[in-house]
């Protein structure tokens, strides 16, 4: 069956270029013009992934991607022709997978559009086996209601935030986590927490990894944005 791609986006001649490139590479296509219409678009008939411009009439980019991620995670691209670093870093902070800055090229899409859909495809097939072996291809095993982990067989020795964070990063190894992101997860009080906090959990997570036995880097830093699972 063919990947559904539903491009958001109020540039008519864009978006049917987007659609043309696509559909030669064997993908579905639909098409909304306008903000308003895309929730309930959404929860009638949800897409496999979605191409999402931030400047929209009726509602934002934004606003839009912050509803759909409380009730999906479909793979989201943001397109974007407000190039600050302030917007790819908010847009990725609501729950975008990945941004494209305008103009662009269509091929630049498909590439994008399809090297995302390889991930999410990679992840369904590890999280299709039962829950004790989800990600056992790399030899992670996670028990969150006695918080204990395992990695080739060997027993982690973590702390309450680092076991946390080693189940927020490996549940989704897809998406990327902005560090206020993980703050928010990882503390459900009102301490104060700073970014520098963040790194040295995933500097600690890395290393007792690594320790056992982890022939790879398994946290991937993403530059100026946060941390994702590299499993």
């Amino acid at each position: 069956m063919k990947h559904r791609i539903l491009i958001v986006e109020d540039e008519i001649k864009i978006a049917e270029l987007v659609a043309d490139y696509l559909k030669a590479s064997d993908y579905q296509t639909e098409h909304i013009d306008n903000g308003n219409a895309v929730i309930s678009h959404l929860k009638a008939q949800m897409p496999n992934l979605i191409l999402l411009d931030l400047m929209l009439p009726g509602r934002d980019g934004l606003s839009l991607c912050q509803e759909i991620r409380t009730f999906s995670d479909v793979p989201i691209i943001m397109l974007t022709a407000r190039v600050e670093e302030i917007d790819r870093i908010l847009g990725l902070d609501l729950g975008a997978d990945d941004y494209i800055c305008k103009p662009f090229s269509p091929r630049e899409v498909v590439s994008r559009v399809n090297a995302l859909l390889r991930r999410v495809q990679r992840f369904q097939i590890k999280t299709s086996h039962i829950i004790e072996t989800t990600i056992s291809e790399i030899g992670l095993s996670i028990d969150s209601d006695n918080y204990v982990a395992y990695f080739n067989a060997q027993a982690l020795t973590l702390t309450p935030a680092e076991f946390r964070l080693l189940n927020i990063l490996s549940h989704l190894p897809i998406r990327v986590y902005s560090r206020q992101q993980l703050i928010d997860q990882l503390y459900d009080d009102d301490r104060i927490v700073t970014n520098r906090t963040i790194d040295t959990h995933v500097k600690n997570l890395r290393k007792k990894l690594l320790d056992a036995g982890s022939e790879i880097d398994m946290i991937c830093s993403i530059y100026g944005v946060g941390y994702r699972w590299n499993g």
